[in-house]
């Protein structure tokens, strides 16, 4: 099995890249097959990926169930990380985050992938009608009973996260950062590094925008892109401007965009570990090879250049979505009208 570098999460040692699953079941237009999806977890995991990233609400449970299915013959070779709060129930999906929930969502997540513990459970979302406190608790409950090792969060605020880590240490928080999204800047980088929390990066090459998988706003039906206003036109039409200095850029270094990409999110601290998904086995490859890159000063500065304020325009997320988000908007930044 290939070694990657290594970065830590708690006390868990994890490749420094790692993979996120949910697209192997959702999101991205049609997923792949059943046997795809084996066949690219298990070649992440011979290729030195040990972290493993899923969620009761991708694919409605069905994403926890390929993992079960595909690697859990192989449980002690990764870390594996799920999520609560956010599920499914009869077709739609919820936001719940009070304690009975999550025992119950949790208990569904076992199941499904065939485990006796979760090593990281994340609170996908902040539920703003039951204090942050309670569903913590119901996690030290769950972590107290063995059914998980260590505790995380998802798209919290520094605030949020202060709360929460007065309850019971946090190993992670979970936000999308990459070189067009830096709300982690705003406050949950120094809130997790003041408390020896790591950041695990979402989306760290934007969606595909930062992979060379986005010319034009024709999306397959379902693709959550199609409800994200930067990822239509016009605004796509101009943003793409800034993705092609990017891709000028990758191109001199002789690094593709998504390499690019990851190669800047590790370079913001060894305390950081993105998680881009894939359904190719060759973009996996790809990704993975920019653990061996490292950028220079000059190079991150013509990084925040090319993206500086307004090359990126448009809310990440519709008003509906961003209403479920905690963490911190950066000055100036755009947001969906509800």
């Amino acid at each position: 099995m290939t070694q990657l570098p290594q970065r830590r999460i708690g006390a868990f040692a994890v490749s420094a890249i790692g993979l996120g699953c949910m697209n192997l079941s959702h999101a991205y237009g049609v997923p792949p097959s059943e046997a795809e999806g084996i066949r690219l977890l298990n070649h992440a995991l011979d290729s030195g990926v040990t972290l493993l990233d899923t969620a009761a609400l991708y694919g409605g449970g069905r994403n926890e169930a390929l993992l079960g299915k595909a690697v859990m013959h192989r449980r002690q070779e990764f870390v594996l990380a799920s999520k609560c709060v956010l599920d499914m129930r009869d077709g739609e999906r919820v936001l719940d985050g009070r304690p009975e929930a999550i025992a119950a969502t949790l208990d569904a997540a076992l199941t499904r992938l065939g485990t006796d513990h979760i090593d990281l459970y994340y609170l996908h979302r902040l539920d703003r009608q039951v204090p942050i406190e309670d569903s913590v608790g119901a996690l030290v409950r769950a972590k107290e009973a063995g059914k998980i090792r260590a505790l995380g969060l998802s798209e919290m605020s520094a605030a949020t996260i202060a709360r929460a880590h007065a309850v019971h240490p946090i190993a992670a928080v979970q936000n999308e950062y990459s070189p067009i999204v830096r709300n982690p800047e705003a406050g949950v980088l120094d809130a997790c590094r003041a408390r020896g929390i790591a950041l695990v990066a979402y989306s760290p090459v934007a969606r595909g925008l930062l992979a060379g998988g986005v010319a034009a706003d024709a999306y397959a039906p379902g693709d959550i892109r199609l409800t994200m206003p930067r990822f239509r036109d016009p605004l796509l039409a101009h943003n793409l401007r800034a993705v092609a200095a990017f891709a000028d850029l990758a191109a001199e270094l002789g690094l593709t965009t998504a390499q690019l990409s990851l190669a800047w999110v590790l370079s913001r601290g060894d305390d950081i570990v993105p998680i881009p998904g894939t359904t190719s086995i060759a973009h996996l490859d790809e990704n993975l090879a920019a653990a061996q890159t490292t950028l220079d000063g000059e190079t991150q500065a013509r990084i925040d250049a090319i993206f500086a304020p307004g090359a990126i325009r448009g809310p990440r997320y519709a008003a509906a979505a961003q209403a479920q988000i905690d963490t911190e908007a950066l000055p100036g930044e755009e947001m969906a009208e509800a």
